[in-house]
């Protein structure tokens, strides 16, 4: 994949800046930020996702170097933190250099948006006896859409998979157990997390949230039971989760793609390529799971 460049999407730069800001933001509900300089380390409080390094909003000093890179790296070990950064191509595209210089390896994702002025497709037709709705924080279903996510990633691709609703069982009650569940419940709580679930019968098959902050939100996390693909359930939860963003104001909704692949699915929601979101961590570090 090769990343566009900024002179490509020159008139896309208000969106890359309004996007920018939004990726500063979302962490801060928590985590705990550490400055260096040109970077910024976001440092999770509690229980909940393990966050990671990026650009420092708004820094107007010289770039990032290797030698940046190698002193937040060592804070992150220091603190038992994942030696992640992320960062979009075309807003910071000096950095890829230093984070390679460092000795850690880039993976490239596509990043996608519906702007302002972008209109959604049409939601996609149900499989006969499939609902997708977004769930209240006590809805029945909300561990187990938790937990398809889960699997889906651990079982990355489109293809159909044997993972089904024993192993959706399973790891549904884990996440109960361990406080995750009830973690998602507080944000949809808040207004924090949106979480939408295509339900068959009572069985979640698919699942996913955005997570809005202001009039920008990312659709993040949408994964299908492995034994319940190649039916357009991501499709039509990625619709539904669009459909409730523009419905409560949010004017621009953008996600970040596994790979091309996937983007081509979310492209039939409305979503346009429009820059490239780069991960780097070390290089022997499996790739994370993306949507």
């Amino acid at each position: 994949m090769h990343a566009v460049t900024p002179d490509d999407h020159a008139h896309d730069r208000p969106l890359l800046d309004e996007i920018e800001r939004y990726y500063d933001a979302v962490p801060r509900s928590a985590a705990r930020t550490e400055d260096f300089g040109p970077l910024t380390l976001f440092l999770r409080d509690g229980a909940g996702w393990p966050y990671y390094a990026r650009p420092t909003l708004g820094h107007t000093g010289p770039a990032a170097t290797a030698e940046d890179v190698r002193r937040v790296l060592e804070r992150q070990r220091e603190a038992g933190a994942p030696e992640a950064f992320e960062w979009v191509a075309e807003q910071n595209p000096e950095l890829r250099a230093a984070v390679e210089a460092a000795g850690l390896a880039v993976h490239e994702h596509p990043l996608l948006v519906l702007g302002p002025q972008d209109e959604a497709a049409p939601a996609p037709e149900l499989p006969e006896r499939v609902e997708v709705r977004v769930l209240a924080p006590d809805a029945p279903e909300l561990a187990a859409a938790v937990a398809v996510p889960h699997l889906a990633f651990a079982e990355p691709g489109t293809a159909v998979g044997p993972a089904g609703a024993a192993e959706l069982a399973e790891s549904a009650a884990t996440l109960a157990a361990d406080g995750t569940a009830e973690r998602i419940a507080r944000r949809i709580a808040t207004g924090t997390t949106v979480l939408a679930a295509a339900v068959e019968d009572g069985t979640v098959l698919c699942a996913g949230q955005h997570n809005p902050v202001g009039p920008v939100t990312e659709v993040a996390g949408v994964g299908t039971l492995p034994s319940a693909r190649r039916r357009g359930l991501g499709l039509a939860v990625t619709a539904a989760l669009v459909e409730h963003a523009r419905a409560n104001g949010v004017r621009t909704v953008f996600l970040s793609a596994a790979d091309e692949d996937v983007a081509r699915i979310y492209r039939r929601a409305g979503f346009r390529t429009f820059a490239t979101a780069l991960i780097a961590e070390p290089a022997a570090q499996q790739e994370p799971p993306a949507q």
